[in-house]
């Protein structure tokens, strides 16, 4: 019995505490092991358990994919762990419609989107320019097309819902040491269920830190993370805390493209920097979150969340002013630049809190969600103006840099004569309560839900407030046990800035709207060997803010403003999760989409449009990812490749398509495992996404590879 025992917590590790479900192995193969002690037993779990979850949470209900009308795409730990993940950038190139824009920011099924959710709670604690790591993160859901009903204010292509790691009862514990390309070195070591007793809390500890160089000239990434919880029963209720810190020193930060022809080709080697080595961007950040979970009868559940964090980021950098031509040659060379520093303080306070009520009438499935959320955000600037109306030093400081032979640290930063730091605020107050009925009959699941928002801008110079009602209605067909339709309409919004809403300007001003009709079939089929969900879709963005084409409609000395533009997103996605055979699995997705700019004053150009169309939306774009291990050896080897298709930058410039592949082998000897993780395996230059002239495109980065080994407890 001692192999069998070994062979099932080893199957337990590597198929996830959410797949025990998915083992299989024989009476045979047990009694076999019984009689030969020094076998080894390797148990497998098919795709959708290797890479699926059962059920998501982002639509407030927890529910099985073949039973929602919401299109949710789901990216487990286990998929983070394969592909090596560290940030979110590594996970976008996995979901269908999503490719990069800058930062964290997406073009999600045309449209640019930036807003992230922790455990279906605003509060990113990555303020603006820093991207989410991954280290304390379970899975990430995305739930795509508007989601106003659900979250309140957001865009109307997704919504990206980060589910964090929680504590556990039974002990296990992890550590990991990595070291790779660019001088890539750190390690992890997360322990949860430590205390003894079987009445005792349970808790979880991790601590994570990495230190590398980027790709870039003068860049570095210094990466530290503290994360810790516990949970402990109250009786009727169940309260779960959890704390985490956040450091990011990042050196020659913040990072902007490299300058590149109207063709989308690189004016510069992908490594140039337009930033000095004494330039950086830190994050610190500090976060609070404590979340109560009350089954209050078999009939109703109630639970609330609660999230604080404080984050501050400061940076100074030499940011692009432009190009020139200095030798008079006919080819540009050289890069003008100012110098910003900066300073952004936020802190952020979100409250959840659903009850959820299901109660069979007759031959109906019932149930009923009731919901608030409360949201408050503060952000404090503390910048350096200048006469140019920038964040530069003196006329002539700093100097240019060279495109082809940049010299670094010709100046000094100190010596700059700054102007002093002016600080300005802006308050944000979102408050929303729901309702949402869920009523299955026969095969048939109808979904019709409603939302109330109360909102609230304030900054030093002007304020605004407004009310807005969003609705959600879907319904799915289970044609067949293993075959669903689904169909929803919905719909999502966005208040105006708060600079746009001077009332001589014509303000305040109604939000920007956003409704979705989407269809699709979802199937599981092969016994669930193979998952597929196939979507078309149709956003419609409107009542975009433009400038009044008859000016200064007041006479007040300000122009006017006119909100009535309107964006048309149309798409088709699709998705799949195969077990090839028994050890062969596979995931792929393909989309595409046609963003364009269907009503406009014929006076303005629309924020991120280039002629009738947007920036960064590639029209397919497409992905997989395969995994075929081989049981005996505890070895498995992992491919993958990404195809995003031409673009147009901000500026109008070309960002050219591309395809890049990346690996892993992943070798698994008792409680030890290894992952060897190679990207852009064949060293592809390409440039991620495009952004503006002076800037230049987002370059991918060049081939990268480390190797990270784990001893599990």
């Amino acid at each position: 019995m001692k192999t069998s025992a070994a062979a099932l917590v080893l199957a337990l590790g590597l198929a996830g505490a959410d797949n025990a479900a998915a083992i299989e192995t024989s009476g045979a193969e047990l009694a076999a092991a019984e009689d030969e002690p020094d076998l080894t037993i390797i148990i497998t779990a098919r795709a959708r358990q290797l890479y699926r979850v059962q059920e998501t949470t982002s639509g407030k209900l927890a529910t099985a994919p073949l039973e929602s009308s919401l299109n949710i795409q789901v990216l487990n730990e286990q998929l983070i762990r394969d592909q090596g993940a560290r940030d979110a950038q590594d996970l976008y190139r996995n979901i269908a419609g999503v490719s990069l824009f800058s930062y964290a920011g997406v073009t999600a099924r045309g449209f640019r989107q930036e807003e992230i959710f922790f455990d279906g709670l605003r509060g990113d604690p990555y303020v603006a320019f820093s991207v989410p790591q991954l280290f304390n993160v379970e899975r990430l859901e995305f739930l795509k097309g508007p989601a106003g009903m659900l979250y309140g204010p957001g865009a109307p292509g997704g919504l990206f819902n980060y589910i964090t790691k929680t504590p556990k009862n039974e002990f296990s514990a992890r550590a990991t040491a990595v070291v790779g390309t660019e001088a890539r070195k750190g390690g992890s070591v997360e322990v949860e269920g430590f205390l003894p007793g079987d009445k005792a809390p349970a808790t979880r500890l991790g601590v994570f830190y990495e230190d590398r160089n980027t790709p870039r000239r003068n860049s570095g990434s210094e990466v530290l993370i503290l994360d810790g919880g516990v949970r402990a029963d109250l009786g009727p209720a169940a309260l779960t805390l959890q704390a985490t810190r956040y450091q990011q020193n990042l050196q020659g930060n913040r990072l902007r493209g490299v300058p590149t022809d109207n063709l989308g080709h690189f004016l510069a080697d992908r490594r140039w920097n337009h930033n000095e080595k004494s330039d950086f961007l830190d994050l610190t950040a500090n976060v609070l979150q404590a979340r109560v979970e009350w089954p209050v009868s078999e009939d109703l559940k109630v639970d609330a969340g609660l999230r604080y964090s404080k984050s501050l980021e400061r940076q100074q950098y030499h940011e692009p002013r432009g190009l020139t031509d200095s030798d008079k040659d006919g080819v540009l060379d050289l890069s003008r630049r100012e110098f910003r520093d900066q300073e952004r303080d936020l802190e952020q306070l979100s409250f959840g809190a659903n009850a959820v009520w299901s109660r069979d009438l007759g031959s109906v499935r019932n149930r009923v969600l009731l919901g608030v959320d409360a949201y408050r955000s503060e952000l404090v600037n503390n910048n350096r103006p200048s006469l140019l109306g920038g964040f530069t030093a003196v006329a002539g400081l700093p100097a240019p840099l060279s495109l082809t032979k940049p010299v670094y640290g010709a100046m000094d930063p100190k010596t700059y004569k700054l102007k002093p730091r002016v600080r300005t605020s802006a308050i944000q107050e979102r408050s929303g309560a729901y309702l949402l009925e869920e009523a299955t009959v026969g095969p048939f699941i109808a979904t019709a839900g409603v939302r109330f928002d109360r909102y609230e801008d304030t900054s030093d110079a002007s304020g605004f407030k407004d009310e807005k009602a969003t609705w959600r209605a879907g319904l799915v067909w289970r044609a067949r046990p293993d075959v669903s339709v689904y169909g929803q309409w919905a719909q999502s919004y966005e208040p105006q800035s708060v600079s746009s809403q001077d009332p001589l300007a014509g303000g305040p001003f109604a939000p920007t709207e956003g409704e979705i009709l989407e269809g699709g079939v979802k199937t599981e089929l092969m016994g669930g060997r193979l998952q597929t969900t196939l979507a078309v879709y149709e956003i419609v963005r409107s009542n975009i803010l433009q400038s009044d084409p008859r000016g200064d409609v007041g006479g007040d000395g300000v122009n006017d403003m006119v909100a009535f533009g309107e964006v048309t997103s149309k798409g088709a996605e699709f998705d799949l999760a195969a077990d090839l055979t028994r050890n062969w699995v596979l995931t792929a997705s393909y989309a595409y989409n046609d963003t364009r700019i269907t009503k406009t004053n014929s006076n303005t150009v629309i924020t991120n449009s280039v002629g009738d169309r947007f920036a960064n939306a590639p029209r397919h774009k497409a992905g997989f990812w395969t995994r075929y291990q081989f049981p005996q050896r505890g070895l498995a080897l992992a491919f993958g490749g990404d195809y995003v298709d031409v673009r147009t930058s901000i500026s109008g410039q070309k960002v050219r398509p591309y395809t890049v592949f990346d690996a892993s082998v992943i070798q698994k000897v008792g409680p030890w495992s290894m992952l060897l993780r190679v990207d852009n395996l064949f060293d592809k230059t390409y440039a991620a996404s495009g952004f503006i002239d002076r800037t230049g495109h987002f370059p991918g980065e060049p081939r990268s590879v480390f190797l990270e080994v784990s001893r599990e407890w």
